[in-house]
């Protein structure tokens, strides 16, 4: 093998993978979801330098991450308007800052599986390389304080299993759930120095429900007894789940196959073991909500500045 073959292994190495024949026979790839396609959008251009991307539920909070991390980075003014580069629907919204870009996902499994499906094509196109992908959000904790942050380890589903399952042509297809440990650990770290908040690391249930899914007893529907939700919740601490989300599992499936490296980073609204329902002032709510933007910004302006020394 020559150098030329060196080169180009380690460059691919890096690169976000697609595992789809059918994309080199397309002359045009639409990404429906996010208004962008390869054939209308200089996606390189765009996107190339990308090497951070945050992902959360809601529009708005990913435009408020945006702004975060302008002012943390020093790069753009913070109170800038920053321009909705998906404007042209209203299922996802992305926006970007220098080499981080934020991008809502919506609620639950099916919600974030399409939105990445199209930005891993996205990241593919734009040919980024060694990019870091990091879901922040909210959860229902199992025995932390309200406030605490969970660093994903593994997502377990409603059986305490490590694994996604999708129905793919009528069979059953399960794929791994693991995340990158080291960068869980680095994420620890960074809270450690910031000396703000609780942080830990622990497995994350993902469910396909908010309500029965999760052992609430306040949903439209209940077949089972606060005895049967408290022996429910007590077998997931024993399996050693911290909290419960809705996304973590497909989330961690994806990145496995497209060579991303990713972390889930939630903080917890409220102790499950005490109730179903926020009881905390909007204003509390609000603070613990910033708190996973909080430590994703501090990790990236580290790496940032560790890849600045090494140029």
């Amino acid at each position: 093998m020559d150098s030329s073959e060196n080169k180009q292994n380690e460059s691919s190495s890096s690169s976000v993978y697609v595992h789809n024949p059918h994309l080199a026979e397309m002359k045009d790839d639409v990404l429906y979801h996010l208004s962008l396609a390869t054939g209308t959008h200089d996606l390189p251009a765009m996107f190339g330098d990308v090497k951070f991307v945050c992902t959360g539920g809601s529009a708005w909070r990913m435009k408020k991450c945006t702004a975060y991390i302008a002012a943390e980075l020093g790069m753009e003014d913070p109170k800038s308007d920053y321009p909705n580069i998906c404007a042209g629907t209203d299922r996802y919204a992305m926006y970007k800052v220098g080499p981080v870009l934020c991008v809502s996902h919506g609620m639950g499994v099916p919600s974030i599986a399409i939105m990445l499906h199209e930005l891993i094509k996205l990241l593919h196109h734009a040919r980024c390389t060694d990019v870091t992908i990091i879901r922040i959000g909210t959860s229902g904790g199992i025995g932390l304080e309200p406030g605490t942050i969970v660093v994903t380890k593994q997502s377990l589903d409603g059986m305490f299993q490590p694994r996604f399952e999708q129905v793919i042509l009528g069979k059953t297809v399960v794929r791994n759930v693991d995340l990158d440990q080291g960068l869980a650990e680095e994420l620890l770290k960074c809270s450690k120095e910031l000396n703000q908040f609780e942080t830990v690391i622990g497995n994350t249930m993902c469910t396909l429900d908010f309500y029965e899914g999760q052992a609430r007893l306040d949903g439209a529907f209940c077949s089972y007894t606060e005895k049967d939700k408290q022996d429910f919740l007590h077998k997931a601490k024993e399996a050693g789940v911290c909290n419960i989300e809705m996304e973590s599992s497909v989330f961690a499936a994806m990145c496995n196959l497209s060579g991303l490296r990713g972390a889930v980073v939630c903080v917890t609204l409220l102790d499950r073991l005490k109730g179903d329902q926020l009881s905390c002032p909007h204003d509390v709510l609000q603070g613990y909500q910033l708190r996973p933007q909080i430590l994703v910004g501090h990790y990236i302006k580290q790496q940032l500045k560790a890849t600045a020394l090494k140029v």
